[in-house]
């Protein structure tokens, strides 16, 4: 039976009133939209690196080897420390970002880090569309990278203090669809504007990124902080009564009171950073550094960021290129939707699983494709039909599996297992490991192709069969634990419960009993 006014329900589960109401609704899709400039810029990078009008201007010597040396090695073709710093240096930045966002989240609250995060990255987009020189390039992205640190830190955690809990998973990964549709819509204002005569399409590109910025930057004015964070800056009577909205009732005194024991307990904590140190925080700090970890190295970044770059690199002509690059952003957004039907019906253990399994098979089949055709001369000449075909298909099956899996979950768990004590620190953290891989991705792929060739894939399938094995051993199951009853997770666990005693977690105002199986099955 449910659980009335917060009762505990006789698996051990606690349940509060509420119900998925249109504010909810309405809020979560806004604040979602902060997905949409890491998507765009994510789409949008790639694509004007494929530009010979981009590349002609800025960096000429990607352009004379792609288009007039007389080689034919197609696995070094766009290998540009140069170049792959365009790329990447956003992603530095916004690992500084996220460090600085964890005070202003915490301290001013989820709305303001959002509005920083906006603003930021609207002055970088601004930049880029008219840059005359590389430095300009640079100095955009930088702050591209400072509002993207900004917003990821933010939207997440806004996502899942502001869910029902029974529909915190389906409504964060509303982030990871914005981040989807963001690419999509990158690839596809690639394509044509990389028809435009005289070459300047790459302009629109970069600087349509302003677009998502604006919606973010007012969609960041007209939101309400959610009821976590107003408590956390005193404002408890308003809390309530944010509260009692959100969750479409007036019985919430059982969640709000859990709420501000949950703060009080917070305040105590005079270093959230050091804290994350302590042995009953282990299983947040490993799941803050390896799940961002495993998330890059899946190799799912060398599909985004260079989809064009990377089809032109196996014998696509620079329109087809992006739109086979249109095309697995379509397969993004499609596969983030089944996730959102699913994550809060199937667990989100399963999905991590099976699209780990999915992910690595796809590998194995690229790999070989590239391996049969190109070898480790880089050389191939009359690429058949059939060819691109099964290429295409197989990384868009992969980008299906990383889709509903991987992309998604990787934002949601993180977010929604920190306690509030920690939580903006852990979320940082979280931010942090993401863009430093990111950015070492980014900045070494180009290279890693040229000399490891086909081997490149392999390198990656690696790291996703390891991934996929350390979720089933070492995560538990998440759905449906309240976001303040998260700790009971780890103290059933049959690993981490060695790290997490009774006395150092309670489930509301009750502490939680002992016992329970492990997770793993």
């Amino acid at each position: 039976m449910p659980a009335v006014g917060g009762m505990l329900l006789g698996d051990g589960k606690k349940e509060y009133p509420g119900n998925l109401t249109p504010f909810v609704m309405v809020t979560c899709i806004v604040a979602a939209m902060g997905g949409l400039i890491f998507g765009y810029d994510i789409g949008i990078s790639g694509g004007v690196t494929s530009m010979d009008s981009f590349l002609e201007e800025f960096f000429p010597k990607v352009y004379r080897k792609k288009n007039l040396m007389a080689t034919k090695n197609q696995y070094c073709k766009y290998d540009s420390p140069t170049l792959t710093m365009f790329t990447s240096s956003l992603y530095l930045a916004a690992l500084l970002a996220s460090i600085v966002a964890s005070t202003v989240t915490r301290k001013f609250g989820r709305r303001l880090s959002m509005l920083f995060g906006g603003v930021l990255f609207c002055s970088g987009a601004i930049i880029n569309g008219f840059a005359k020189a590389v430095w300009m390039l640079i100095l955009g992205r930088v702050l591209l990278g400072f509002g993207i640190g900004f917003t990821n830190q933010s939207v997440p955690l806004y996502l899942s203090e502001m869910a029902p809990y029974r529909f915190r998973g389906a409504l964060n990964i509303g982030f990871q669809l914005s981040i989807t549709v963001g690419i999509l819509i990158a690839n596809v204002l690639n394509y044509f504007f990389a028809k435009i005569k005289g070459g300047w399409g790459w302009r629109l590109s970069l600087g349509g990124a302003m677009v998502p910025a604006l919606i973010i930057t007012i969609g960041s004015l007209v939101l309400p902080d959610t009821p976590n964070s107003m408590i956390e800056r005193g404002q408890h009577e308003e809390a309530k009564k944010k509260l009692q909205r959100v969750r479409g009732v007036e019985d919430v005194e059982e969640e709000f009171q859990d709420l501000v024991a949950a703060s009080q307990a917070s305040k105590t904590v005079e270093h959230p950073w050091t804290n994350l140190l302590q042995r009953k925080y282990r299983p947040h700090l490993t799941m803050a550094i390896l799940i961002p970890f495993f998330q890059q190295l899946t190799g799912i970044n060398v599909i985004m960021f260079y989809a064009p770059v990377l089809f032109n690199t196996i014998g696509f002509k620079t329109n087809a290129s992006l739109m086979s690059a249109v095309i697995t952003g379509s397969v993004n957004v499609a596969a983030t939707i089944v996730s959102i039907y699913g994550v809060d019906k199937w667990g989100r253990r399963f999905l991590f699983l099976e699209g780990g399994i999915q992910m690595l098979i796809c590998q194995a089949v690229v790999t070989a494709a590239i391996a049969a055709k190109f070898g480790v001369s880089g050389i191939a000449e009359d690429l058949p039909q059939w060819y691109a075909i099964v290429v295409v298909l197989f990384i868009c099956i992969y980008v299906a599996g990383f889709a509903w899996s991987w992309g998604p979950l990787g934002w949601l768990v993180p977010s929604e297992i920190f306690p509030l004590e920690i939580r903006s620190a852990a979320q940082s953290m979280n931010v942090s490991v993401n863009m430093i891989f990111t950015f070492a991705v980014a900045q070494v792929f180009l290279m890693m192709l040229c000399h490891l060739k086909f081997g490149l894939f392999i390198f990656f399938a690696f790291f996703v069969c390891i991934m996929t094995v350390f979720i089933y051993f070492f995560l538990p199951e998440t759905k449906g634990i309240p976001i303040e009853e998260m700790g009971k997770v780890w103290k059933t666990h049959w690993y981490w419960s060695r790290f997490v005693t009774d006395s150092e977690y309670h489930i509301g105002a009750l502490e939680m009993g002992k016992g329970g199986q492990t997770d793993r099955k």
